[in-house]
């Protein structure tokens, strides 16, 4: 298991940071504003010029993060998939989807499906009630017919259904 280090940074974010068997210190800081930079530079080396950053963009570490094999939440989930008899799957919310920012219980779920969490972070929201606003970046986790779970997942990206969008 690799030790992560965790420092808040007041006013910034935080950060993120492990040394890996190479002896590169790889760290992440996730800014209040949604970005984050990556940041490399040799072990116990203190100089911040021998620091290498990379500024992402909100989706651009979204996206680097499910290159990467995505939170460990989520791996954990990707082991429920292999359960016979319950089809479970789940969504990641961009922000220009139809329900971030809006309550979960905007969403039409569909006849036998049921939402059973929302992921944040690495946190996981099991049986989120109704009014739980859902952001982007969360993952949505839904248990039901593959088909019920592809109506409710459009309703999430197209707001089909949801309640004053087209198709309500």
């Amino acid at each position: 298991m690799v030790d992560v280090r965790r420092v808040t940074l007041p006013g910034v974010g935080v950060l993120h940071s492990f040394t890996n068997a190479d002896g590169v210190e790889l760290a992440v800081v996730a800014h209040r504003t949604g970005s984050s930079d990556l940041v490399t530079r040799p072990a116990g080396d203190d100089d911040d010029t021998a620091a290498s950053t990379i500024r992402l963009r909100e989706d651009e570490a979204h996206t680097l993060a499910e290159l990467l094999g995505g939170t460990r939440i989520v791996e954990s989930i990707t082991e429920l998939d292999e359960l016979p008899g319950v089809p479970i799957d789940w969504v990641s919310v961009d922000a220009d989807d139809a329900i971030a920012g809006r309550a979960l219980g905007e969403v039409p779920v569909a006849s036998g499906v049921a939402i059973v969490a929302v992921v944040r972070d690495d946190h996981a929201h099991p049986s989120p009630a109704r009014d739980f606003v859902v952001r982007a970046g969360d993952t949505i986790v839904a248990v039901g017919p593959p088909e019920g779970i592809a109506t409710v997942f459009r309703a999430v990206h197209q707001g089909v259904g949801l309640a004053g969008r087209p198709g309500a």
